[in-house]
Protein backbone atom coordinates (compact mmCIF):
# COMPACT_ATOMS: atom_id res chain seq x y z
CA UNK A 1 0.00 0.00 0.00
CA UNK A 2 0.93 3.70 -0.48
CA UNK A 3 3.07 5.29 2.51
CA UNK A 4 1.50 8.50 4.55
CA UNK A 5 3.66 11.29 3.62
CA UNK A 6 4.64 12.13 6.61
CA UNK A 7 8.15 13.85 7.52
CA UNK A 8 10.51 12.56 10.16
CA UNK A 9 9.26 14.92 12.43
CA UNK A 10 5.96 13.72 11.93
CA UNK A 11 6.41 10.06 12.50
CA UNK A 12 8.07 10.97 15.46
CA UNK A 13 5.15 13.17 16.79
CA UNK A 14 2.43 11.30 15.83
CA UNK A 15 3.13 7.64 16.43
CA UNK A 16 0.61 7.42 19.31
CA UNK A 17 0.10 4.42 21.37
CA UNK A 18 -2.78 3.01 19.19
CA UNK A 19 -5.57 0.54 20.73
CA UNK A 20 -9.48 1.98 19.98
CA UNK A 21 -8.50 2.79 16.83
CA UNK A 22 -7.50 -0.79 15.89
CA UNK A 23 -8.84 -2.36 12.58
CA UNK A 24 -9.51 -6.07 13.68
CA UNK A 25 -10.64 -6.34 10.51
CA UNK A 26 -8.17 -5.58 7.89
CA UNK A 27 -5.58 -8.71 7.89
CA UNK A 28 -1.56 -7.44 8.00
CA UNK A 29 0.47 -8.10 5.14
CA UNK A 30 3.26 -10.12 6.20
CA UNK A 31 5.52 -8.68 4.06
CA UNK A 32 4.68 -5.09 5.27
CA UNK A 33 5.34 -6.03 8.77
CA UNK A 34 9.03 -8.08 6.94
CA UNK A 35 9.83 -4.26 5.80
CA UNK A 36 9.44 -2.42 9.34
CA UNK A 37 11.61 -5.13 10.59
CA UNK A 38 14.20 -4.85 7.90
CA UNK A 39 14.12 -0.97 9.06
CA UNK A 40 14.59 -1.96 13.03
CA UNK A 41 17.44 -4.49 12.24
CA UNK A 42 19.35 -0.93 11.34
CA UNK A 43 18.74 0.20 14.80
CA UNK A 44 22.02 0.26 17.23
CA UNK A 45 22.76 -2.47 19.59
CA UNK A 46 25.29 -2.34 22.16
CA UNK A 47 28.84 -3.41 20.96
CA UNK A 48 26.94 -4.03 17.18
CA UNK A 49 25.57 -7.93 19.38
CA UNK A 50 22.33 -7.86 17.32
CA UNK A 51 21.15 -10.21 19.96
CA UNK A 52 17.01 -9.70 19.19
CA UNK A 53 14.89 -11.92 17.92
CA UNK A 54 11.54 -11.21 16.62
CA UNK A 55 8.15 -13.51 16.98
CA UNK A 56 5.43 -12.45 15.01
CA UNK A 57 1.66 -14.04 16.32
CA UNK A 58 -0.75 -14.47 13.58
CA UNK A 59 -1.40 -18.27 14.62
CA UNK A 60 -5.75 -17.38 16.17
CA UNK A 61 -5.36 -20.18 18.48
CA UNK A 62 -1.86 -18.39 19.82
CA UNK A 63 -2.88 -15.18 19.90
CA UNK A 64 -6.27 -16.47 21.74
CA UNK A 65 -3.92 -18.16 24.66
CA UNK A 66 -1.81 -15.17 24.85
CA UNK A 67 -4.60 -12.35 25.09
CA UNK A 68 -6.23 -14.39 27.72
CA UNK A 69 -2.94 -13.95 29.89
CA UNK A 70 -2.73 -10.70 29.28
CA UNK A 71 -6.36 -10.02 30.31
CA UNK A 72 -5.74 -11.91 33.41
CA UNK A 73 -2.08 -9.37 33.80
CA UNK A 74 -4.42 -6.29 32.93
CA UNK A 75 -7.52 -7.19 35.81
CA UNK A 76 -4.58 -7.14 38.40
CA UNK A 77 -2.82 -3.94 37.21
CA UNK A 78 -6.51 -2.00 36.82
CA UNK A 79 -7.20 -3.06 40.50
CA UNK A 80 -3.33 -2.08 41.65
CA UNK A 81 -1.92 1.26 42.38
CA UNK A 82 -0.19 1.63 38.88
CA UNK A 83 -3.37 1.87 36.88
CA UNK A 84 -3.46 5.28 34.83
CA UNK A 85 -6.28 6.96 36.96
CA UNK A 86 -4.34 6.50 40.39
CA UNK A 87 -1.48 8.39 38.40
CA UNK A 88 -1.49 12.49 38.82
CA UNK A 89 -3.58 12.98 42.05
CA UNK A 90 -1.80 16.12 42.94
CA UNK A 91 -3.07 17.15 39.66
CA UNK A 92 -7.07 17.05 39.15
CA UNK A 93 -6.34 18.46 35.33
CA UNK A 94 -5.36 15.29 34.33
CA UNK A 95 -7.80 13.61 35.94
CA UNK A 96 -9.88 13.07 32.28
CA UNK A 97 -6.77 12.23 30.15
CA UNK A 98 -5.87 9.42 32.71
CA UNK A 99 -9.88 7.97 32.54
CA UNK A 100 -9.35 7.47 28.73
CA UNK A 101 -6.46 6.01 29.31
CA UNK A 102 -7.45 3.60 31.03
CA UNK A 103 -10.81 3.01 29.09
CA UNK A 104 -8.29 2.93 26.51
CA UNK A 105 -6.11 0.44 28.11
CA UNK A 106 -9.08 -1.70 28.66
CA UNK A 107 -10.61 -1.63 25.55
CA UNK A 108 -7.33 -3.43 24.48
CA UNK A 109 -6.78 -6.01 27.02
CA UNK A 110 -10.67 -6.98 26.76
CA UNK A 111 -9.87 -6.81 22.63
CA UNK A 112 -6.25 -8.42 22.44
CA UNK A 113 -6.95 -11.68 20.74
CA UNK A 114 -9.01 -9.67 17.75
CA UNK A 115 -5.59 -8.09 16.37
CA UNK A 116 -4.43 -8.98 13.10
CA UNK A 117 -0.73 -9.91 14.42
CA UNK A 118 1.38 -9.45 17.47
CA UNK A 119 4.99 -8.50 17.68
CA UNK A 120 7.08 -10.02 20.71
CA UNK A 121 10.43 -8.62 20.69
CA UNK A 122 13.16 -10.81 22.82
CA UNK A 123 17.00 -9.83 23.35
CA UNK A 124 19.83 -12.35 24.18
CA UNK A 125 20.63 -12.37 28.01
CA UNK A 126 18.42 -12.23 31.43
CA UNK A 127 18.22 -8.63 32.46
CA UNK A 128 16.61 -10.25 35.88
CA UNK A 129 19.63 -12.31 36.93
CA UNK A 130 20.10 -11.66 39.98
CA UNK A 131 23.39 -9.84 40.69
CA UNK A 132 23.27 -8.33 37.31
CA UNK A 133 25.25 -4.87 37.18
CA UNK A 134 22.71 -2.07 36.72
CA UNK A 135 25.05 -1.12 33.48
CA UNK A 136 24.89 -4.67 32.02
CA UNK A 137 20.83 -4.50 32.41
CA UNK A 138 20.64 -1.29 31.01
CA UNK A 139 23.01 -2.60 27.51
CA UNK A 140 20.66 -5.61 27.28
CA UNK A 141 17.38 -3.20 27.14
CA UNK A 142 19.43 -0.59 25.06
CA UNK A 143 20.32 -3.11 22.73
CA UNK A 144 16.55 -3.76 22.00
CA UNK A 145 14.39 -0.99 22.31
CA UNK A 146 15.88 1.38 19.50
CA UNK A 147 15.21 -1.90 17.03
CA UNK A 148 11.42 -2.09 18.42
CA UNK A 149 10.71 2.01 18.16
CA UNK A 150 12.15 1.67 14.64
CA UNK A 151 9.54 -0.97 14.37
CA UNK A 152 6.59 1.21 15.29
CA UNK A 153 7.89 4.14 13.52
CA UNK A 154 8.14 2.35 10.48
CA UNK A 155 4.70 0.47 10.93
CA UNK A 156 3.05 4.18 11.31
CA UNK A 157 4.53 5.27 8.01
CA UNK A 158 2.64 2.18 6.90
CA UNK A 159 -0.98 2.95 7.81
CA UNK A 160 -0.48 0.34 10.78
CA UNK A 161 -0.84 1.05 14.46
CA UNK A 162 0.88 -0.24 17.41
CA UNK A 163 1.21 -0.30 21.05
CA UNK A 164 3.92 -0.81 23.27
CA UNK A 165 2.85 -3.31 25.96
CA UNK A 166 4.30 -5.71 28.66
CA UNK A 167 1.45 -6.83 30.85
CA UNK A 168 1.84 -10.33 29.45
CA UNK A 169 5.13 -10.67 30.77
CA UNK A 170 3.76 -11.84 34.14
CA UNK A 171 3.14 -14.47 32.12
CA UNK A 172 6.70 -14.95 30.26
CA UNK A 173 7.32 -18.43 31.04
CA UNK A 174 3.93 -19.35 29.61
CA UNK A 175 4.10 -17.56 26.24
CA UNK A 176 7.78 -18.74 26.05
CA UNK A 177 6.10 -22.21 26.67
CA UNK A 178 3.50 -21.39 23.70
CA UNK A 179 5.59 -19.76 21.31
CA UNK A 180 9.40 -22.02 21.76
CA UNK A 181 11.35 -19.22 22.77
CA UNK A 182 14.40 -20.42 24.61
CA UNK A 183 14.99 -19.63 28.24
CA UNK A 184 18.33 -17.59 27.41
CA UNK A 185 15.78 -15.09 25.55
CA UNK A 186 14.00 -12.48 27.38
CA UNK A 187 10.46 -11.17 26.17
CA UNK A 188 10.58 -7.62 26.45
CA UNK A 189 7.01 -6.31 25.23
CA UNK A 190 4.39 -7.11 23.37
CA UNK A 191 3.12 -5.27 20.28
CA UNK A 192 -0.34 -5.40 19.11
CA UNK A 193 -0.44 -4.70 15.52
CA UNK A 194 -2.89 -3.45 13.04
CA UNK A 195 -4.18 -0.96 10.35
CA UNK A 196 -5.44 1.97 12.18
CA UNK A 197 -9.01 2.99 11.62
CA UNK A 198 -8.17 6.63 10.13
CA UNK A 199 -4.52 8.40 10.02
CA UNK A 200 -4.58 11.56 11.25
CA UNK A 201 -2.77 10.83 14.20
CA UNK A 202 -1.46 14.01 16.64
CA UNK A 203 1.16 15.10 18.66
CA UNK A 204 -0.28 14.52 22.47
CA UNK A 205 -0.21 16.86 25.26
CA UNK A 206 3.11 16.54 27.04
CA UNK A 207 4.22 18.28 30.12
CA UNK A 208 6.36 21.94 29.09
CA UNK A 209 10.23 20.78 28.43
CA UNK A 210 11.33 23.75 31.26
CA UNK A 211 9.80 21.08 33.77
CA UNK A 212 11.75 18.08 33.36
CA UNK A 213 14.73 19.86 31.52
CA UNK A 214 17.97 20.07 33.44
CA UNK A 215 21.23 21.51 32.69
CA UNK A 216 24.64 20.94 34.47
CA UNK A 217 22.57 20.27 37.57
CA UNK A 218 19.26 18.60 38.50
Amino acid sequence: MPRLKLSADDVLTTTRAVRKRLDFDRPVEMSILRECLDIALQAPSGSNSQGWHFVIVTDPQKKKAIADLYLKAFDDYEAGPAQPTKQHLDDPSMAPTQARVLSSARYLADNLAKVPAMLIPCCAGRPDTPGLPQGVIASIYGSILPAVWSFMLAARERGLGTCWTSLHLTYEKDVAALLGIPDEFAQVALIPIAYTKGTDFQAAPRKDLDTVLHTNSW
